[in-house]
């Protein structure tokens, strides 16, 4: 059903200082750009406990505004999702529920140094679940606010620029909605919001005591059709990040705000009410200070 998280990339700081003023980029934590797509509004099967598996395959040769030459960066990801979603009203009419990810983060990247293979950084995230609102035909919106925390559990390196966590602590929270046009046709989002403590042990080549990536916004936004009663979706799925305020080193603003946009087609076949697989395709553009690549994600939900 729910979550999470991109590539584990901290490019930090190494990548900076090549640059010919300064600046900075790279730096944004791994969060959830395009893991989560169609009927994002709520649990596939409503109360219980779920487990989810993503795999998910980044590749890039494209890293935007660095002058890094020839550069190639592979990176596989999985997600190991466990969500339980009880049936206890709380507030406002809303249930109440839990989410942990612990990803494992592969990466493969020339000329720069990775630091392998490794856990990414620990996710927690309590939230709430409001019942769908019903319409003549069906459900016509449902939707969950999740109070996302980014623990700095990965494996870490600061002489290593490419590193499976980043040493700080990130507090990202979202809103989930699914709204249905027609029982077939819905829209779906994930609205994020992203701040970023400090991380006190950066990358020891660029000399800082300090760094601390700027604050971001970032959504998911998917649409199906319904081609096969409860049994297929297809549609197109997107996702974009827009940093909003400057990053610091040693407490200093410094320029560089990253950004991008991805889109691209995807399918969610259902098995059974318990058992969904979802496939993800996304194709980025209009990178600003960070890589511009290709990414395939393949998801399973099960519900227990």
């Amino acid at each position: 059903m729910k979550r999470t998280y991109t590539i584990g990339l901290t490019l930090c700081l190494f990548l900076l200082a090549l640059c010919p003023v300064p600046a900075a980029a790279y730096d944004q934590p791994s969060v959830n750009l395009g893991f989560t797509s169609f009927m994002d509004g709520a649990p596939p099967a409503g109360p219980g406990l779920y487990f989810a598996e993503y795999i998910q395959y980044y590749t890039t040769d494209d890293f935007a505004d660095l002058a890094i030459p020839d550069p190639e960066l592979d990176v596989w990801v999985s997600l190991n999702q466990f969500l339980y979603q009880s049936n206890q009203t709380v507030l406002l009419g809303a249930k109440w529920g839990m989410d942990v990810i612990v990803p494992i983060v592969s990466l493969d990247s020339s000329p720069l140094p990775d630091n392998g293979t490794g856990m990414g950084d620990l996710l927690v995230g309590p939230y709430l679940q409001w019942d769908p609102i019903m319409g003549p035909n069906g459900p016509k919106f449902m939707h969950r606010i999740e109070f996302q925390f980014i623990f700095p559990t990965g494996k870490y390196d600061d002489d290593k620029v490419l590193n499976p966590g980043s040493n700080f602590f990130s507090f990202n929270p979202y809103w989930s909605g699914t709204y249905f046009f027609t029982p077939k046709l819905t829209a779906s989002w994930r609205l994020h919001y992203l701040w970023n403590a400090e991380n006190d042990d950066p990358f020891i080549g660029f000399g800082a005591d300090d760094t601390q990536a700027g604050e971001a916004i970032h959504c998911n936004i998917a649409a199906s059709y319904e081609v096969i009663p409860r049994m297929v979706r297809i549609g197109v799925n997107s996702y974009y990040l827009k940093q909003i305020t400057d990053s610091k080193v040693n407490g200093h603003s410094v320029s560089g705000k990253e950004e991008v946009f991805a889109i691209g087609p995807g399918a969610l076949f259902s098995f059974s009410q318990d058992t969904h697989l979802f496939l993800n395709t996304y194709f980025e553009s209009e990178a600003e200070n960070r890589p511009e690549g290709e990414r395939f994600v393949v998801r399973l939900v099960h519900h227990f």
